[in-house]
């Protein structure tokens, strides 16, 4: 079993998905991590996409970004309810939250304030646009960022315009960023027991998410334009690189000469241009390549391309993906009893550790499932719990019980 941060507490103030997927990655990686919930639940337990998908009445947003982690939840509006969260901290590591900047401040759960209580502690706090500067206070969300950062302009083309990624890139990003800058900094602490604020931003993850392109476009002299013209998989890529369709289905064409490339195809107007012709003359290449791709299948066309070393794959659809053997091999896919019953599939921790995986102990769990367990290693007691359960201090979750209301969804954060 793979727990290389077993020991570690960090305590979770995320919602969304930019900080609870980032926290996932190091509750996988076991540590525990204890999410601290508003009674009606974090925000991803209501979103399941545009038409609402749910399974046994679980978000699929919520099942994506919350295994691995314990709920307690807490009305952090009332004093007592604060007075919790506190004491859960004083044992706590990390201290991670993606609200907006300002807002655990105003709780007197600063950084500033903590690190004066526990100066070796950890927070990390992953924003829309950082901690401060003139964006601080607009919403930060994926698309709004993709837009703002220029990869919506480079992954459009000169027919499409501007377009997102498919995905929610930049939040998966940061994530692992925010994953990335807590573990370095528990390694600095182990060496000099100092504390440390780690800070992500979306819009830093999608400047990351560039680099090579933006190094490219700003060293040297700039082109005309950064948007990719038909066929070519972005601006700084020559001629063939991108994908053509077949009269199936489509083909992703990458590493090929002009002059295998034409041979393969058995295409005079392909070979008859010269390889310092491939990016200057780009738009020209990729519609004779796109021409003569289009008279053939998918599956005609791998063995041709192959037995030249053209590489090249098939463009998947999620069924193709799902069925892919090295997909299966990889076991990138898990299926798990859900904390409702329910077998639910989960896309699997992506990394091996000395060959083995990371381990799925819980699945994500129901509001509240460990309310009762964290507040008694908090040091309350069982009468004090009822008590605070009756004043709806905190909410426990008992099965049977029936359900709290869903929280209201708002998309933006």
């Amino acid at each position: 079993m793979v727990d290389l941060l077993k020991g570690v507490r960090i305590v979770s103030f995320t919602h969304f998905l930019f900080g609870p997927m980032g926290l996932q990655i190091l509750a996988d990686l076991g540590a525990d991590v204890i999410a601290i919930e508003p009674l009606r639940g974090s925000w991803q337990r209501g979103w399941g996409g545009a038409d609402n998908k749910m399974v046994d009445g679980q978000s699929v947003l919520f099942l994506s970004v919350d295994r691995n982690k314990r709920s307690i939840a807490i009305d952090l509006k009332s004093p007592k309810g604060l007075e919790i969260a506190r004491r859960i901290i004083a044992s706590a590591d990390v201290v991670a939250t993606n609200y907006r900047p300002g807002v655990l401040d105003k709780l007197g759960l600063s950084y500033e304030v903590l690190k004066k209580e526990n100066p070796s502690l950890i927070y990390g706090a992953a924003t829309g646009y950082g901690p401060d500067g003139p964006y601080v206070n607009r919403p930060g969300q994926d698309l709004l960022v993709q837009a703002m950062s220029g990869l919506a302009t480079i992954t459009g083309t000169t027919e499409t315009g501007p377009r997102p990624v498919g995905v929610s890139a930049v939040d998966h990003h940061g994530a692992a960023l925010l994953a990335l800058g807590i573990v370095v900094a528990l390694f600095r602490r182990t060496l000099t027991g100092q504390g440390c604020r780690v800070d992500v931003s979306l819009l830093s993850a999608a400047i990351d998410l560039q680099m090579e392109t933006l190094t490219c476009y700003l060293n040297g002299p700039r082109p005309e334009s950064t948007v990719p013209p038909k066929w070519i998989a972005g601006w700084h890529y020559a001629a063939p690189h991108g994908i053509y369709a077949t009269t199936d289905g489509h083909l992703a064409i990458s590493m090929a000469s002009l002059k295998s490339l034409g041979e393969a195809l058995s295409s005079p107007d392909v070979s008859a241009y010269d390889e310092a012709d491939s990016y200057v003359k780009r738009e020209e290449i990729a519609a004779c390549v796109a021409k003569v791709l289009a008279t053939k299948s998918t599956a005609e066309w791998s063995p041709i391309l192959n037995l030249h070393n053209i590489w090249h794959t098939p463009v998947n659809d999620y069924a193709a993906v799902a069925d892919d053997p090295q997909v299966h091999h990889n076991s990138c896919f898990v299926t798990i009893p859900g904390a409702t019953g329910t077998p639910i599939r989960l896309v699997a921790h992506p990394i091996r550790y000395d060959g083995e995986a990371a381990h799925i102990r819980l699945p994500p769990q129901p509001l509240g499932a460990q309310t009762e367990e964290i507040l008694k290693e908090a040091g309350y007691s069982d009468a004090e719990i009822a008590d605070l359960e009756r004043e709806g201090i905190v909410y426990c979750h008992h099965p049977g019980r029936p359900k709290q209301p869903s929280q209201k969804v708002k998309r933006k954060r």
